[in-house]
């Protein structure tokens, strides 16, 4: 397993829109390893291939940061439907060290496939909805900050560009 490189805000790969994947081969299974490594090392709850500079429709979270980890593996994710609305308070391990409400839906239903290709349907609310959301989003070239409103978009990048500084 090795650590990844994670994309960072306003990095443009960012932006790109993920290829669907058709190859459920050890490759598939080595990247995934190398993002469960990379979303460890950052402390993240979810990661979408693409904030890893790889340009495929993949997906991992760790839903529990206790002595038990709820991995979760979803390749080539669909959002089917989408019910009620609510505010999360939402990171980005792309955008570090900004935290925003988001409105996203409450609760969704979607569609996926497993590490060995096998497709999977699934209900989900709380977190789990709120991670496929954002993360579905990434693999769009959508970042949560482009959710929020013009004025508070203008806030937060104002304040990325100061934490940026800070860091050089």
């Amino acid at each position: 397993m090795a650590l990844m490189n994670v994309l960072i805000y306003p990095d443009p790969r960012l932006r790109n829109k993920a290829k669907e994947v058709t190859a459920f081969d050890g490759a598939l299974k080595s990247i995934v390893d190398d993002m469960f490594e990379t979303l460890d090392a950052h402390n993240g709850v979810g990661l979408a291939a693409t904030q890893v500079n790889v340009d495929k429709r993949i997906i991992v979270m760790n839903l529990s940061r206790t002595d038990k980890p709820e991995k979760r593996v979803f390749i080539n994710p669909e959002i089917l439907s989408s019910h009620g609305s609510t505010k999360f308070t939402e990171g980005c391990i792309s955008v570090p060290g900004i935290y925003e409400d988001v409105l996203r839906a409450a609760s969704v239903k979607f569609k996926a496939q497993d590490i060995d290709g096998t497709v999977f349907e699934e209900d989900c609310e709380d977190l789990l909805s709120n991670c496929i959301q954002h993360e579905v989003d990434h693999l769009d070239g959508i970042l949560y900050i482009d959710r929020l409103s013009s004025l508070k978009r203008q806030r937060v990048l104002k304040k990325l560009k100061k934490l940026q500084r800070q860091t050089l």
